[in-house]
């Protein structure tokens, strides 16, 4: 079989949840709090995947407005019992301190493509919910739960009930099945059936560089479990100059020949910081089954960054330019902040991409914010907006943004007394105080007329560019680090920020009158850069 090089969803693609149904393969992610929510890719070899929905499109289903950054939509799990597709999900409203306000939901649909179900609430206990169907047509709900008494961890073990679908509620006793191992912070739980086995796989060691899957078994479901003699079938824990690290939060499927294969999440850090511009990214690993009804992955426990799988990935496709425009709405790579009311900040009706300016740039509300994952180390984004700004609260424009604590910004705004500038803001130093610098003196520009904005990213270092009407690109502003657009720099202690970085444009107007911003099209352009030690 032919070798791919590990990631197989590179940017922000954590969390993965991989389902099988007859020669179609599934991936389901998480989003935060990007709307809409659950990302779910579609392959027909484990090589090539393509976005295909998100299912979590309507308030009825998921409505973010005031989750703080890297809070809303966790670890998705998606699954199939032989007639309809259940997905599984998280809407976190806090997650730092001792509480966690994290209320667990099931949506249901016939196709992947949906509609998808209004959701039913299941519970609030803990995180990372899956939903296992066994083979005598029960369907059992597991997640982690949360002990806010609990010292120094609050992680209190994997929690299993009975889900009854007609009565679309959780039923009978919870049993929390497995405390997990000395390595702690058990969560992410999967269930699986094989040869009279129940296997538990979790994810444990928090989501950073001490991340690991967990294999676990039992004869009856709810347990015991014994932990799998090498205790973690996958980790990066003690090798780090492994080129994938944070491994761990995995799932199994098996391909229709016989093969297993572990997909999970992973993160290939760059500078001497070890920062993970592009988040955590879903990786691929061969496993197979031992005489001892054990499972192992194949050159492991740490995770390979080439892999054998039955797909050739389309290499010219991962590197083509990407030029959107709007005349067919929104194009599907793109997503925004939070709200489940996109009419009130965004509008494709012209052909253009409009943003009504909303809240300010890095608001848990509303903020007219849309963009797109970065996805490789190196790349150039390019876009021309028409914005008629009026004074110093009034701006929109291009933006690499992480979370309201890391982001760059090179805006059409104006003086107090009107003249139209551009600005450079950021938010480099900002955390906690979420106080703005601004690097470089305003550029005054003319009152009337359409500004190409532009930013190249070569590794960590980011310029930004400006033209105005009939003129060449020019740089403007400082070299930046692009580097703490990363989760090592999202305003969180470890284990803390859990997205990656976008790059997309932006409007905000903080006299509240919405004033609209048009953009002609977005370029996102892909740049191999031989620095770039890890690019696939």
């Amino acid at each position: 079989m032919p070798l791919i090089t590990n990631p197989i969803l590179p940017g922000f693609n954590p969390d993965p949840s991989i389902l099988r149904v007859g020669e179609d393969y599934y991936i389901a992610t998480s989003t935060f709090e990007w709307f809409p929510g659950v990302q779910i890719h579609h392959s027909k070899d484990l090589a090539n995947w393509e976005l295909v929905t998100r299912p979590l499109t309507r308030k009825a289903q998921l409505d973010m407005r005031g989750d703080p950054d890297s809070c809303g939509v966790w670890a998705p799990c998606l699954t199939h019992d032989g007639e309809k597709f259940w997905l599984v999900y998280t809407d976190v409203k806090r997650k730092d301190g001792s509480f966690k306000d994290a209320h667990n939901y099931i949506v249901w649909a016939d196709k992947i493509e949906g509609p998808w179900s209004d959701p039913v609430y299941t519970n609030s206990s803990g995180f990372d919910p899956s939903l296992f169907h066994d083979d005598d047509g029960r369907k059992w709900f597991v997640n982690m739960t949360w002990d806010h008494r609990r010292r120094p961890l609050l992680f209190a073990g994997i929690a299993l009930q009975e889900f009854d679908p007609k009565a679309g509620k959780l039923v009978g006793p919870i049993t929390n099945i497995y405390q997990g191992t000395d390595l702690e912070l058990v969560e992410g739980p999967h269930l699986y059936k094989r040869n009279g086995w129940y296997y538990l796989l979790t994810a444990e060691g928090g989501t950073a560089y001490d991340h690991a899957v967990t294999f676990a078994r039992s004869r009856n479901i709810d347990g015991p479990y014994e932990t799998h003699p090498d205790k973690h079938i996958l980790t990066s824990k003690d090798a780090p100059f492994a080129a994938l690290q944070r491994a761990g939060h995995g799932d199994l499927v098996d391909t229709p020949d016989g093969k297993t294969y572990l997909v999970h999440l992973s993160g290939r850090p760059t500078t001497q910081e070890r920062r993970c511009v592009l988040g955590r990214e879903t990786s691929i690993q061969e496993a197979y089954w031992g005489e001892d009804d054990w499972i192992h992955v194949k050159h492991g426990p740490v995770p390979s960054l080439h892999v054998e799988v039955p797909g050739t990935r389309d290499e010219a496709k991962y590197w083509a330019e990407q030029r959107y425009t709007f005349d067919n709405g929104l194009p599907i790579d793109f997503q925004w902040l939070r709200t489940p009311e996109p009419e009130r900040i965004l509008s494709t009706e012209t052909g253009k991409l409009r943003l009504f300016g909303r809240e300010s740039i890095g608001s848990w509300f509303e903020q007219a914010l849309v963009a797109r994952r970065q996805t490789h180390f190196s790349y150039d984004a390019e876009t021309v907006v028409d914005f008629k700004a009026t004074d110093e609260r009034t701006m929109a424009g291009l933006t690499a943004y992480y979370s309201r604590y890391n982001f760059f910004y090179l805006a059409v705004t104006a003086h107090s007394d009107g003249q139209r500038e551009l600005l450079i803001m950021n938010s480099e130093v900002s955390w906690p105080d979420g106080k703005l610098s601004f690097p470089a003196d305003p550029v005054q520009i003319p009152n009337e007329g359409k500004v190409k904005l532009a930013l190249t990213i070569r590794g960590r270092k980011l310029q930004f560019f400006y033209a105005l009407e009939g003129q060449d690109l020019q740089p403007i502003g400082p070299v930046f680090d692009a580097s703490i657009l990363s989760d090592e720099c999202g305003g969180h202690q470890a284990h803390g920020s859990f997205t990656g970085a976008f790059v997309g444009v932006a409007a905000h107007d903080l006299n509240g009158t919405a004033s609209p911003a048009d953009f002609d099209y977005f370029t996102y352009r892909p740049v191999k850069d031989p620095t770039d030690r890890y690019e696939v």
